[in-house]
């Protein structure tokens, strides 16, 4: 008789530990993970994360720089007309830095074709392009005459060569990790929503989980007494 109201009571301890899983059933709002997966649509909408923007722009401004330079070195060297006839028209592996200005579209390009217009999520582009920076500069160093032509022998190589560098830096550390965690978010986030989905609040309430109230302790030992009295009175 004792082992009735224990059992009872584990029962009523064991739906009262299965209130805060309720609770935390009824906290989960779909609208917020909704809200959330919103933003991360309108983040594919536009076309381009804003970590692969600075991206391309860094690879526009790697055109632009060298350009630069390699303009202030034609006006530097007897006037832009004359110095581009020379190392356009009149060609010279050994003593031209047109090379390297072609050298910084090629990178250009490439980079924007395949990061921006195509979306790639790979380095193998970043990977050929530096390659090939690397190599080309290194062997005009080694076997032309531009560290005997004044600064711009050693700034225009070693400017190219950083900046390629650069790149490949920035897109393998910073733009492919940060968008492969937002994709592992946005995955996270609706697998949530659609589980979410089906716990919805309202579909489960407190009452089909109702367990009634203990009985008192002599509650059952009182009553068989009753009945017990009852028969003896018969």
């Amino acid at each position: 008789m004792n082992q009735l109201p224990e059992h009872r009571g584990n029962a009523l301890g064991s739906s009262l530990g299965s209130q805060p899983s309720l609770r935390d059933v009824h906290s989960i709002n779909p609208a917020q993970l909704m809200a959330r997966i919103e933003s991360y649509d309108t983040r594919e909408k536009k076309g381009i994360s804003d970590v692969r923007r600075t991206f391309c722009l860094f690879v526009t401004f790697d055109l632009l720089f060298v350009t630069l330079l390699w303009i202030i070195e034609l006006n530097v060297n007897g006037g832009i007309e004359n110095t581009l006839k020379k190392e356009v028209l009149h060609y010279d592996y050994h003593s031209s830095y047109f090379d390297i200005f072609l050298l910084a579209v090629f990178r250009f390009k490439i980079l924007i074709l395949a990061y921006a217009l195509c979306r790639l999520r790979h380095w193998w582009a970043i990977a050929f392009t530096t390659a090939v920076t690397s190599a080309f500069l290194l062997t005009k160093v080694i076997i032309s005459k531009l560290l005997s032509q004044g600064p711009f022998g050693y700034v225009l190589p070693i400017i190219s060569f950083i900046l390629a560098w650069i790149e490949t830096w920035f897109l393998d550390f910073k733009v492919l990790p940060q968008e492969a965690e937002e994709e592992n978010r946005l995955l996270l986030v609706q697998d949530a929503s659609e589980r979410a989905a089906l716990l919805q609040p309202g579909l489960l309430s407190d009452g089909q989980f109702y367990s009634p109230p203990e009985s008192e302790a002599g509650s059952d030992e009182e009553s068989e007494e009753k009945q017990d009295s009852e028969k003896a009175v018969l």
